[in-house]
């Protein structure tokens, strides 16, 4: 089971949200994000923010760092190694059932993920045996082309996806999330799109615009 910190709102939690950093970050850099959402102060919902396993990483010359899966290539098509990915998927799918196992219905979370982290929520969700209540993808680009027809024929195919990426992003090309939500938004996804005049990150009026989603979302 993944490391994580915690955040759990001031009553007994009903939902969950699972954030997922992105390469050479950990879960701290996104665990203050919360008050920035502008969530009701009466708010049930828990945010788990897990460390990434400690990889190596072919394009940084094989040092070790938090990663969700290795880069071999800048090339977008082939940027995400499947295999390495596929071992946080299992990863994640044990805190999607853990948070089950807690009194969380699965259709009270929601996976979300920046960069690296977007590529495995959007991945990691489209394959789900679990139908949840919204796929959030920031800053990020499809794991493999095929996804939008693997996820169309899966348990999440209605279910909505937030989509935002920064105009100036030249660590993921605004072009590749842009991309990556048209090709959603084709196979059959309700994708909520935005981009904002950033470079490779988050910014105040973004997140307040997820915390909106996240409210409808996660009633």
């Amino acid at each position: 089971m993944l490391d994580y910190i915690l955040k759990e709102p001031a009553g007994t939690a009903t939902a969950t949200v699972i954030w997922l950093h992105g390469l050479g970050d950990s879960g701290a850099g996104f665990a203050d994000i919360v008050p920035v959402l502008g969530l009701p102060q009466d708010h049930r919902i828990r945010f788990i923010f897990p460390h990434a396993p400690q990889l190596a990483v072919t394009i940084n010359n094989g040092f070790v760092m938090r990663s969700w899966y290795d880069i071999k290539t800048m090339e977008l098509e082939g940027r995400a190694d499947i295999a390495t990915l596929q071992q946080s998927e299992v990863l994640i799918n044990e805190l999607i059932e853990q948070q089950i196992d807690n009194g969380i219905a699965a259709s009270s979370i929601v996976l979300a993920g920046f960069s690296q982290g977007g590529v495995l929520s959007l991945y990691s969700a489209l394959r789900s045996s679990h139908k949840l209540a919204g796929i959030v993808g920031l800053s990020c680009y499809l794991a493999s082309q095929d996804l939008p027809k693997v996820g169309a024929g899966g348990v999440n195919a209605t279910t909505p996806i937030f989509s935002s990426h920064g105009q100036h992003d030249m660590t993921v090309p605004f072009a590749a999330g842009k991309e990556a939500a048209s090709k959603l938004a084709k196979a059959g996804f309700e994708v909520k799109w935005s981009q904002y005049p950033m470079e490779h990150w988050v910014c105040e009026e973004q997140l307040h615009n997820l915390g909106q989603w996240l409210v409808q979302r996660l009633k």
